[in-house]
């Protein structure tokens, strides 16, 4: 790998999202096979004493107005990203800048200085940016803000120089949402995790299910408790582990308490290694109105446990229905319960879904498979000539990154 390559992200280096478990994973794959590390540029890395001042100042708006609080988000994250980027993009030298979302994209795009300076988007995000912050219930569907990220992605996709998604699902969104983007090179490149050998005899099963993600409105758990209490009811009762925190703690709680089912259900709060928790659980329940993926999925996968997820988004390129797990619907928890609990009654057809859930892992899934493919996503053409040594006229991209979206709704 003979261009360097710049990850750029709005998150802060360290964190449990799947933007974090993806870049962690390749950085730490592309180090232990003797590759150049890539640099990672967040709004963090300098001027600290003026940055979290400045951000800390969302937490007094978000209760005020969600819109504001996100526009100061979006805007102070991205400007301050664009600076750090623009400081180590200067000299102009070919490099490969691997924007996590298309507010790193547009700062990569106006700070870079050569067309041999190329800008990689990663098509992370659920459907859009717009529908996630409405997923968390922080803007209105459709709202003026809603609008607005959406117009700032319709612009801001298309003039990447590659796009890759993480799955087939997002291909087809984007393009048929920007239809601009379909001309730029792009590719589907499943994430990826490395997971240890799953070692059966050290096994010790503490609970049924295992449902991991943060606690608010779109991950959906209130469903999977409904799922647990129509299990309860049918007389095989389901134990389950809810692993996250979040706004919707108390109010699950209490919904547990109210459906008789608090002595089966767990809370756990943040937990920083999931996989040892996954290990001493039969399955993994996934219950989110939509994924564009579902790096969760995979991680249990890894761990030989069979999946229970909706047929929503990406979801469906990650398991084959009766084989690694099965799909549920999210409308009908007594259905659920049944589709589940056909499952869990019988430990045989349980075990053989862990051990094709693990195969599927490894042949699909797993870092050493998937790792070296997007590398060569990422790296130009040998044969192409290297620009940064014969300049061209290029014209630079519009700078105004600091204000991509209004404050009113």
């Amino acid at each position: 790998m003979s261009t360097p390559i710049i990850i750029a992200t709005v998150l802060r280096r360290t964190g449990e999202t799947g933007v974090h478990t993806h870049y962690r994973t390749f950085i730490d794959w592309l180090e232990k096979s003797g590759q150049e590390s890539p640099k990672l540029v967040t709004p963090y890395d300098r001027n600290r004493w003026l940055v979290y001042p400045v951000f800390a100042l969302r937490r007094v708006f978000a209760p005020l107005s969600g819109s504001l609080s996100l526009w100061w988000y979006r805007y102070w994250h991205q400007l301050a990203l664009f600076l750090n980027l623009k400081t180590i993009l200067a000299h102009g030298r070919a490099c490969v800048v691997y924007a996590q979302c298309p507010m790193s994209a547009q700062a990569a795009l106006a700070a870079r200085v050569s067309p041999a300076q190329r800008v990689v988007m990663i098509a992370h995000f659920n459907i859009s940016e717009a529908d996630e912050w409405a997923g968390k219930g922080v803007i209105a569907r459709d709202g003026t803000l809603f609008k607005k990220i959406r117009r700032y992605e319709a612009q801001a996709i298309p003039r990447v120089d590659q796009l890759v998604f993480v799955s087939a699902f997002m291909q087809r969104n984007i393009h048929e949402r920007i239809p601009q983007a379909a001309t730029v090179n792009g590719k589907v490149i499943p994430n990826f995790i490395s997971a240890p050998q799953r070692e059966e005899t050290q096994r010790a099963v503490s609970g049924d299910l295992i449902c991991v993600g943060t606690l608010e409105r779109r991950k959906n758990q209130h469903y999977a408790l409904e799922i647990v209490a129509a299990a309860r009811r049918s007389g095989h009762p389901l134990r389950l582990t809810l692993v996250g925190g979040g706004p919707d703690r108390p109010a699950l709680s209490r919904a547990a308490k109210r459906l008789g089912i608090e002595d089966d259900v767990v809370f756990t709060g943040h937990v920083n290694n999931v996989t040892c928790l996954m290990t001493n659980h039969r399955a993994c329940l996934h219950v989110s109105h939509m994924e564009s993926f579902g790096i969760v999925l995979i991680e249990a996968m890894a761990q030989g446990l069979p999946v229970f997820a909706s047929r929503v988004g990406g979801v469906v390129e990650v398991f084959r229905d009766g084989v690694e797990g099965r799909f549920i619907p999210l409308d009908n928890a007594c259905m659920a319960a049944r589709i589940i609990q056909d499952w869990m009654l019988e430990p045989e057809a349980l075990r053989q879904a862990g051990i094709h859930a693990r195969t599927r892992f490894t042949t699909h899934f797993e870092t050493g498979r998937v790792a070296q493919e997007l590398v060569d996503f990422l790296m130009p053409d040998a044969n192409e000539p290297d620009l940064s040594l014969h300049p061209v006229a290029y014209i630079e991209p519009d700078h105004s990154i600091g204000a991509p979206v209004s404050t009113a709704e």
